[in-house]
């Protein structure tokens, strides 16, 4: 039988900018996490991207990531694509892309701009011929998504993106997509408060773009889990194109597992207690592709 060639990344991108939605970033280390997230992307017929953080892909294997995700893309005949997240170092970045990543995140944002500029340019030269996107980043984007804050976490002004640095970097460097630091951060607070955006930036941040020569840099949102329902739709609204997801995923895949081996002492066989741990994980992704409207964009 005869298959259509699958769309690619940029395609997906494009098509959300065009129809005002945006594509979930969902980030995973083990093979369930894994599972449940492209079922979740079948299921509402939604692109998917998978991200590992350096720390996720040095344990689950930048080739192992890459052959998992051909062999569900082409059994599930869904686009799912795969990110290297906050990648700290041009060599890194270069073994993601020469392993077959469809992305990657050069996370600059902590050192001078004229270093960041520097590396992102030379992470883009080298991804440009070999079809991959690069993701860079301004901004001080707080935190530490492996943790939940007892206590409200404070957005300093200075660490937030500056629109009169964001023409300068995308000209600069080309890069493709650019993650920015509008009041959101990684982690979650135990306090359920929900971080709320700094939706003026983000409008300003937009119409620089707008006004530079790279008109294509796309929007992306980090720390998406916990923030505000109402400002994440209206986020996608002003353009940002990406949400990244993590935190939420990790709490409700541990909970789940701590209960279920809470409440089958004794079991000893993994896949009779890990279905709870897939279920609440594909539970949340299908929650977030509601949100971000990428339902039915296949």
């Amino acid at each position: 039988m005869f298959r259509k060639k699958m769309k690619n990344l940029k395609y997906y991108f494009q098509k959300a900018q065009k129809e005002k939605w945006a594509i979930g970033q969902f980030n995973f280390s083990a093979y369930t996490q894994l599972k449940a997230i492209v079922e979740a992307g079948k299921n509402l017929k939604s692109p998917i991207i998978l991200g590992t953080s350096e720390g996720e892909s040095k344990f689950f294997g930048l080739e192992e990531a890459v052959i998992l995700r051909n062999l569900l893309r082409n059994r599930l005949r869904n686009p799912i694509f795969l990110n290297l997240d906050h990648g700290k170092s041009f060599d890194y970045l270069k073994q993601a892309i020469d392993a077959g990543y469809d992305m990657v995140h050069f996370d600059g944002s902590k050192l001078p701009l004229e270093e960041n500029i520097k590396i992102s340019s030379e992470v883009v030269k080298y991804a440009r011929w070999r079809g991959v996107l690069v993701e860079g980043e301004l901004g001080i984007i707080g935190t530490d998504s492996s943790k939940v804050y007892s206590e409200k976490f404070e957005i300093k002004e200075e660490n937030l993106t500056k629109s009169n640095e964001v023409k300068n970097y995308v000209e600069k460097t080309g890069v493709d997509l650019l993650a920015v630091s509008i009041g959101n951060f990684h982690g979650m607070e135990s306090s359920g408060q929900e971080p709320r955006l700094r939706l003026d930036k983000l409008e300003e941040i937009n119409e620089t773009l707008r006004q530079s020569k790279t008109k294509n840099s796309f929007l992306v949102l980090h720390g998406g889990s916990g923030t505000n329902k109402e400002d994440v739709k209206k986020a996608i609204e002003i353009g940002i194109l990406k949400i990244n997801i993590n935190t939420e995923l990790r709490l409700a895949y541990t909970d789940a597992l701590r209960k279920a081996l809470n409440d089958n002492i004794g079991e000893i066989t993994p896949y009779k207690y890990l279905p709870e741990a897939k279920k609440s994980v594909q539970d949340i992704v299908e929650s977030k592709i509601t949100l971000f409207s990428s339902q039915n964009r296949v």
